[in-house]
């Protein structure tokens, strides 16, 4: 099968290759799926679980990408909750080969039902942005209507879904971001935007819920707009600032069958829209994958035509 491989985690995306792989086999509780349509977070090439196994043993060459869409070719023993020839939708193990790939083999829990009526490349863009948007928010967030919700990098994958999962939950939302990204937030739902370059962060006031997708500077400052008993939730790592009077955790995204379910819902029922940046095919992967300007949304891949 085709494949994209990374082995030097210096070389970053510059350092892909498209090249022939063994197709996967189907272990215990696993499947095999034809991957149509693969997401790709270009963070994941700094996660220690793209090179090492979880005894620390190097995996190189791996193949990256962890968001798929496809169809099941094949089940392994003991696999229940799926069936040959489903179209499904998920998020792959980070310590196992990625679905930048023609087929990936993983454990049939970590998948959810795509509709028939869901693209395949819609359902590639969910996992990682819709997922890490909703365990943020109610999980560990435990956000409640009427709450306020400052979302970091509100124009983002990521970003984008906290917008308009907190809205629809009935919050407040302030997004923030870059001067340009203005319409495109107040677009996904949020009630005020937040200029980071030019308008002043300590204006916003008190919030209840701020979700972190930036850190350094920005996390410190937003630490102290959280009123008492609110939470600052992150996603880049080991919280650097606590509020005063709150909770501040860090947490990494992982599959939820239901929570899947919950979210594809929502995009059916026209309540959640997804923010795909740019399409590609897979001989093309490489390219797409090294950008020369900014990101905007999720970049998929479509590995089938």
């Amino acid at each position: 099968m085709k494949a994209i491989i990374v082995t030097e985690q210096t070389a970053g995306t510059a350092g892909m290759k498209l090249v022939d792989r063994p197709e996967p086999q189907a272990s215990i509780n696993d499947v095999v799926v034809q991957v149509h349509a693969s997401g790709f977070v270009p963070t994941e090439l700094a996660w220690p679980s793209t090179w090492t196994d979880r005894l620390e043993r190097d995996r190189t060459p791996s193949i990256p990408g962890h968001e798929l869409a496809g169809v099941v070719t094949s089940l392994g023993y003991g696999t229940t909750g799926v069936s040959v020839g489903q179209r499904v939708f998920g998020l792959a193990d980070w310590y196992r080969d990625g679905t930048l790939a023609e087929y990936v083999a993983i454990e049939a829990r970590n998948l959810a039902p795509l509709p028939g009526d869901v693209d395949f490349t819609v359902g590639a863009s969910l996992p990682v942005s819709g997922l890490t948007a909703w365990q943020g928010l109610f999980l560990h967030g435990r956000l409640q209507a009427g709450q306020s919700v400052l979302a970091h990098g509100a124009a983002g994958a990521v970003g984008s879904m906290v917008t308009q999962l907190a809205r629809e939950a009935g919050a407040h939302v302030i997004g923030s971001g870059r001067a340009a990204d203005r319409q495109r937030v107040l677009d996904f739902g949020a009630k005020e935007f937040v200029d980071l370059d030019n308008d002043a962060l300590e204006d916003v006031g008190k919030v209840d819920l701020v979700f972190d997708v930036i850190g350094g500077d920005i996390q410190k400052r937003s630490a102290g707009l959280i009123r008492a008993g609110g939470t600052l939730v992150t996603i880049v790592g080991p919280p650097e600032a606590r509020p005063s009077d709150g909770l501040a955790l860090d947490f990494v995204v992982e599959a939820d069958r239901a929570q899947l379910n919950e979210i594809v819902q929502r995009v059916r029922d026209g309540r959640l829209r997804t923010n795909i940046g740019n399409v590609s095919t897979f001989d093309k992967a490489v390219a797409a994958l090294n950008p020369t300007g900014r990101r905007k949304g999720n970049t998929i891949i479509r590995v089938r035509p």
